[in-house]
């Protein structure tokens, strides 16, 4: 289930985004959290897997007709059981008006989730 972002959910947030290679330092990691909140264009969205614990964090940027996904990480848990997937359906289902565009970072793992949901 994926959840907007407030800021009682900043110490899951910034655990969360610090599993992207970019963000480990953390004054990095805090001006990427500010970067979201500056904007309304913008929104991190944190996901809790079935056991309702969080387990991922996708970043959102929106563009007239489309949702470009900025950033997507999972915890080590749940990284290798495809949840991206399940993740880029229930953003897709949140804009069902919009499409979904990656950025440099993210093209691939759009690409395959397109290719997935062909003839469906």
């Amino acid at each position: 289930m994926l959840l907007k972002y407030r800021t009682d959910y900043e110490k899951v947030a910034m655990g969360l985004l610090s599993f992207v290679p970019t963000l480990k330092k953390i004054d990095r990691l805090q001006a990427e959290l500010q970067w979201y909140q500056e904007s309304d264009q913008r929104q991190l969205l944190l996901w809790k897997d079935l056991n309702q614990d969080f387990s991922g964090i996708v970043g959102v940027e929106f563009r007239p007709g489309f949702v470009i996904v900025e950033l997507i990480a999972l915890t080590p848990a749940v990284r290798d059981t495809n949840q991206t997937t399940t993740i880029l359906d229930e953003l897709a289902d949140m804009y069902p008006d919009d499409k979904l565009m990656g950025t440099l970072a993210t093209t691939k793992v759009i690409a395959k989730w397109e290719r997935a949901h062909d003839g469906k």
